[in-house]
């Protein structure tokens, strides 16, 4: 970054990529990448990349006529207390190994999904997955190495607190990195996870304010699985081409270590 205006972060760069500043904002920005040629290309790069994005999610934007029927009344979401009970009970149906599709409604008393972020959820994660875990050189938009960036940036876009990046290696999945990316028109994070083999799976964390029970489904897509549940606000989706028992171990991890 450039020292001559040291008011400008790269924070303040991502925002005004992703078109989500003021008029007044965006005008001393733009000054700046005037003089910061280097700058300027590495944000005309992010928003080539947000472009080509929101050309491939372009489909969820269109308006059904069967929309109303995804919404319905508010629920409370589980107490704090119970929602590890909730969680241990859908994993011990898994493990049994339900293949019914509907595991939510086993586990939850007339469980309700308000909107439809429970099904747009696994599409999104499969796709993403598919794009980003074939890449070789260019995988994540941040490595490893940074985790700790990583992890504060993509807490700050998502609006979640202290967020911590799972730790899988006692799964033998270790972190690649992590990229923005987004979710239901919403800032969103995935991280990326290999194991020695070279096998790659995907965790895509996503926010929206119209979610408020929880719940656990599986999905599938070919050869790739998907486990994701949406509790609160937040949706998860855990993805790749291995087996759902091992699929469903590294989420049980993700969910006791993603914040509640």
């Amino acid at each position: 970054m450039n020292d001559t205006n040291p008011s400008v972060t790269e924070a303040d760069l991502h925002a005004y990529a992703d078109g989500q500043l003021p008029e007044t904002t965006r005008a001393r920005i733009e000054a700046f990448l005037a003089d910061n040629p280097d700058e300027a290309a590495m944000v005309a790069a992010w928003q080539a990349q947000n472009g080509a994005i929101r050309s491939m999610f372009a489909g969820y934007e269109q308006a059904k006529d069967t929309d109303p029927l995804l919404v319905v009344p508010p629920r409370a979401a589980p107490s704090g207390s119970k929602r590890w009970a909730i969680a241990a009970a859908a994993l011990v149906v898994f493990a049994l190994g339900a293949v019914s599709g509907h595991y939510g409604p086993a586990l939850l008393e007339k469980p309700e999904l308000q909107l439809a972020g429970a099904e747009t959820l696994p599409k999104q994660a499969e796709t993403a997955f598919a794009v980003y875990a074939a890449e070789v050189r260019h995988p994540v938009e941040v490595f490893a190495n940074e985790e700790t960036h990583l992890a504060t940036w993509l807490g700050k876009r998502l609006a979640i607190q202290n967020l911590k990046i799972p730790n899988l290696q006692p799964l033998g999945f270790k972190l690649v990195g992590g990229r923005l990316l987004p979710v239901d028109g919403r800032p969103g994070a995935m991280f990326m996870y290999e194991n020695q083999a070279g096998e790659r799976l995907t965790v895509l964390v996503g926010r929206n304010t119209d979610n408020r029970t929880t719940s656990f489904r599986f999905a599938s897509s070919g050869n790739v699985e998907t486990f994701y549940w949406i509790d609160g606000e937040l949706g998860y989706a855990v993805t790749g081409e291995i087996s759902r028992e091992t699929l469903r171990k590294v989420a049980e991890e993700c969910y006791k270590q993603f914040p509640s």
